[in-house]
């Protein structure tokens, strides 16, 4: 519970430092990271939640009174206010008060439902509006030692995941069968963890994420899912946990691309091989002190020389969120620091194959250390 205050102290720090009066925070990962409340529904059913920061004075968590015993169990936050669909004027009615006297309002343009912000614009002139993600993007992007310590645990889960899928794998086999052993892997292992380490009764240790995975003919679709497809040998099979990773709500990047039995087309091996000579070219650069641009051009350095077209993002930094910042791309100067957490791939894409290898990283003092770990040579990911 402390460091959800301490992050709302330092919130407050820099609110200070950047003249903000007030801040409204209502992208859902942002509202768990200040406060420890999330109640899995949020905009997705027209019910807003809105958390109120003010420079000074209590936090103010506003939420739907169908969730209000979820917050009032687990929301670090100074006041709670629910609102109930149709009474009154629901989430709008704490909104005027909240804001009355406010020289400058932060707000989360990207993450702020349309109708919320239709209302914020009436109440707020636009010359008093500023966003305050720059403010928490910035906090977000060292990652706290209870953080890194929910990174190396996601990373168990990941592996038991990873593990349970190479299994399932086989000549004959439905895709949905690995699905469903990597699901069951990684809610076991998770189970395990949170009983062993966290005294958290909240926490529920599913995944709740379709499986991305794609097979044979359908190896060249990034975000496929799994499906009754019949796998055969000789087929490559992409396996991803880029969703399915998410262990108490810390996120992380995985994948693989193995084979089954046999590489029936021995051309797939060679972009196999420069895909995997991608992210380790990615890694020699991964440390801190450079920027985040030059981890991505080592790594499409091999692939362009390989004579593949230039690559997509190398990777990206995760946390309470599958998307943060940093990211491993072109125009990214971010320098990278110690206490970061990034996915990085290595892949290369053609008309008819594509192999990806990724795996997550904790930026150290001087390098990496692997968070994530599965065999991923030629030979060992031949099933």
């Amino acid at each position: 519970m402390m460091m959800f205050d301490s992050r709302m102290q330092e919130l407050r720090r820099r609110m200070q430092a950047a003249d903000i009066d007030v801040a409204l925070i209502t992208d859902d990962d942002n509202v768990y990271y200040l406060t420890g409340y999330y109640d899995y529904l949020h905009m997705e059913f027209g019910r807003p939640t809105i958390l109120v920061v003010p420079r000074d004075g209590d936090s103010l968590l506003i939420t739907p009174v169908i969730d209000l015993n979820t917050a009032r169990d687990t929301a670090r936050v100074g006041r709670i206010a629910a609102w109930n669909d149709g009474v009154g004027t629901e989430w709008r009615q704490e909104l005027p008060g909240a804001l009355r006297g406010a020289g400058r309002v932060a707000i989360e343009p990207a993450h702020m439902p349309p109708l919320v912000r239709a209302h914020v614009d009436d109440l707020v002139t636009a010359d008093r509006l500023t966003s305050v993600t720059p403010l928490l993007t910035r906090m977000r992007m060292i990652k706290s030692p209870e953080e890194l310590q929910l990174a190396r645990h996601a990373g168990q889960v990941a592996g038991a995941m990873m593990q349970a899928g190479r299994a399932a794998i086989g000549d004959g086999v439905p895709e949905f069968e690995v699905a469903i052993a990597t699901s069951q892997a990684g809610t076991r292992k998770a189970a395990d963890l949170l009983a062993a380490h966290y005294q958290d009764a909240t926490m529920s240790p599913n995944t709740h994420f379709l499986q991305i995975m794609a097979s044979g003919d359908t190896i060249t679709r990034t975000h496929h899912r799994a499906t009754n497809r019949i796998m055969r040998r000789g087929e490559p099979v992409f396996l991803c946990f880029c969703g399915m990773t998410n262990f108490h709500r810390f996120k992380l990047g995985f994948d693989r691309t193995f084979w089954i039995g046999e590489i029936a087309e021995p051309a797939q091996a060679q972009v196999y091989e420069v895909a995997l000579a991608s992210q380790q070219a990615a890694l020699a650069a991964l440390r801190p002190g450079v920027t985040a641009e030059s981890v991505h051009a080592a790594y499409a350095e091999v692939i362009q020389s390989a004579g593949y077209e230039f690559p997509f993002r190398c990777g990206r930094a995760t946390g309470f969120s599958f998307l943060e910042a940093p990211q491993l791309v072109t125009g990214d100067k971010t320098v990278l620091q110690p206490g970061m957490v990034f996915a990085v791939d290595g892949s290369v894409s053609t008309d008819r194959f594509r192999a990806q290898v990724g795996d997550s990283f904790i930026v150290t003092e001087d390098g990496y250390e692997a968070v994530t770990d599965h065999p991923k040579g030629l030979q060992e990911v031949v099933l």
